[in-house]
């Protein structure tokens, strides 16, 4: 029998403290414990693991014997044992407060998170701590407080700048979230290199974030939007990308990673080649962030935009990371106080990136506690984070390929865990429904991906996505689930879900 060697809260789940385990086997092996403790074990690095502590048969005639904790285990998720970093799942999963709560009866499982992740607790208390000790506007004050702010909001700057490997936190700045950082590279650095006939070059794995504010100045300048095909599997042709380019090419504006698919794009190359024909690049790392170690100097883009709440910060507060000579270059985005050096009637002097583009009272709140998420995630390694959501990610597929009727959209060779599908004979929003009714919470439309599903002849599809607080277990609920359902046709009916007409934005 073996004891996993984690530190977990045994107590939490019925089973006796791991301190009561060790008294006792450090009574009955002294020669295997020594101070009441079980012995160290070595981290396995290829899989963030611990192995095992193997005691000897004896143990099973203790007071607490093994072949009782073993029998009680069943009902605990066994990967709750597993450790991300220096830390084990189960203490994970406790930091994330919200995952305690019960939905429809149920234990909650969050599996929306390309939508939004949760909140550590360390997050929640900053955001308290900030107004309860540090609200103040910033930069301008003389006094305490907004010393304090000031110090706390160029502090995260500063954390952002070091999280994705920027030259310089004055590289960094802050806006509302990815859709905005888009936005203003768009309006304030793209549409005065734009003539007409001029060419913006897109991929067709773009979330509409990241068309549509193309598409506004490309009406607006009389320029052309040209778009990189993908292949079946969902990863972008990098041959007929590269064809695209002629000496119209302006700017690129790629995903990092497909919020529909998952598909990690190689953006390092999208940029290479962009830059061998004199264009610059965006990449939208709104869903690479939280789920795989980024250097944008490495990436070599030109910008690169991510959302707080993407990365379990707060909403409402996002970064755009921008070369120097890039944002030197840029004209301002919106006009009014902070981004000034001085004003008359007659004319503005601008402040220095990144102040030129922090128009009026930003949300400093929310930029601490989108430092002190990343913290938090420093605290556990984003290299970590990523092996273990690699591990759920070929788990879940695997265990949907076996779900009857069950098609996986989107499996391309190098992706994040997103593990959207469609299920024969059922709308995807009554698949989204019956998960629910179980507490499993699921998107379920076209996740504002609408042109790359329309390559797969889609119009929308279920998409659980993964964080790595989620777990074995939870990904099986979720099969289970959707095996009850392939099996009963008869629920393929809105009344079966209490189905209200409404519409699914995605």
């Amino acid at each position: 029998m073996t004891i996993p060697r984690t530190p977990y809260n045994p107590t939490d789940y019925g089973l006796p403290a791991e301190a009561e385990i060790a008294a006792w086997a450090a009574e009955l092996f002294p020669e295997y414990h020594t101070e009441g403790e079980l012995p160290a074990t070595p981290l396995d690095s290829a899989s963030y693991v611990y192995a095992p502590v193997v005691l000897p048969k004896e143990v099973e005639s203790a007071p607490y014997r093994v072949l009782e904790i073993a029998s009680a285990a069943p009902s605990v998720d066994q990967s709750l044992y597993r450790r991300i970093g220096n830390k084990s799942l189960a203490a994970i999963h406790a930091d994330f407060p919200i995952l305690a709560e019960k939905a429809n009866g149920h234990d909650l499982v969050w599996l929306d998170n390309a939508a939004t992740t949760q909140k550590p607790q360390v997050v929640i208390d900053r955001l308290k701590f900030f107004y309860e000790h540090e609200n103040s506007n910033i930069h301008r004050g003389v006094h305490e407080l907004a010393d304090r702010s000031t110090a706390a909001y160029e502090g995260s700057r500063l954390k952002i700048a070091r999280f994705i490997g920027a030259p310089s936190a004055d590289n960094i700045v802050f806006v509302r979230g990815t859709t905005e950082g888009i936005n203003m590279v768009a309006q304030a650095y793209v549409k005065q290199l734009l003539k007409p006939g001029d060419e913006i070059i897109l991929t067709m794995l773009e979330h509409h974030a990241n068309i549509v504010p193309w598409q506004l100045i490309a009406k607006e300048t009389g320029a052309l939007i040209r778009v990189a095909p993908i292949d079946k599997s969902g990863q972008i042709v990098l041959s007929e990308y590269e064809k695209l380019f002629n000496n119209r090419t302006r700017f690129v504006s790629a995903t990092h990673v497909s919020n529909a698919l998952g598909t990690v794009a190689p953006a390092a190359e999208l940029a290479q080649i962009a830059h061998a024909h004199g264009a610059r690049i965006l990449i939208d790392g709104a869903q690479a962030v939280s789920h795989m170690p980024v250097n944008v100097t490495a990436l070599d883009a030109d910008f690169y935009i991510f959302s707080g709440h993407k990365i379990f910060g707060p909403t409402g507060i996002g970064a755009l990371y921008g070369k120097s000579n890039a944002l030197e270059a840029a004209m301002p985005y919106q006009g009014g106080g902070n981004m000034i050096v001085d004003v008359t009637f007659e004319r503005t002097l601008y402040q220095n990136p990144p102040a030129k583009f922090e128009a009026g009272t930003g949300n400093i709140a929310g930029a601490v506690g989108l430092g002190a998420a990343l913290d938090y995630v420093n605290s556990i390694g984003i290299e970590n984070i990523a092996a273990w959501e690699h591990e759920l990610t070929a788990y879940g597929m695997k265990a949907l390929a076996g779900v009857p009727g069950l098609r996986l959209v989107g499996t391309a060779l190098h992706k994040t865990g997103v593990l959207s599908f469609v299920l024969d004979g059922y709308h995807n929003e009554n698949v989204g429904k019956f998960l629910n009714a179980r507490g499993i919470a699921v998107r379920a439309g076209h996740h504002c991906a609408q042109p790359g599903l329309r390559f797969f002849g889609l119009e929308g599809t279920v998409r659980p996505s993964l964080a790595f607080y989620n777990t074995f277990e939870e990904i099986d609920k979720l099969v289970e689930a959707l095996k009850e359902l392939s099996a009963d046709g008869s629920m393929n009916s809105p009344d079966k879900f209490n189905f209200s007409r409404r519409i699914f934005y995605g």
